[in-house]
């Protein structure tokens, strides 16, 4: 690994307080799906889940604060909100 190559930051787990940003077309229903996906498989602070939208309305940005546990719970909860065929992205 050469100076200039950055290195992934580890996460410890768990982390209680762990950020999941999720971009998807904006559509009615959309934000109670994404949040049922990932209540499926983590507990989400409620008081700490925001919701914004694009300067043209065509998506909407969801953010929420999570209990995460390990990795594979990460990977479950991004593989299946990218199966919806409405989210573009997780962060």
């Amino acid at each position: 690994m050469t100076d200039t190559e950055v290195k992934a930051p580890k996460i410890e787990f768990p982390a209680n307080d762990y950020p999941v940003k999720v971009i998807s077309d904006t559509g009615v229903g959309n934000k109670d799906r994404i949040i049922d996906i990932v209540r499926k498989h983590a507990t989400i602070n409620d008081e700490r889940v925001d919701e914004r939208q694009s300067s043209n309305g065509k998506y909407t940005t969801i953010q929420l604060h999570i209990v995460a546990t390990d990795q594979d719970q990460l990977y479950n909860i991004n593989s299946e909100l990218r199966a919806t065929g409405f989210v573009h992205m997780v962060l």
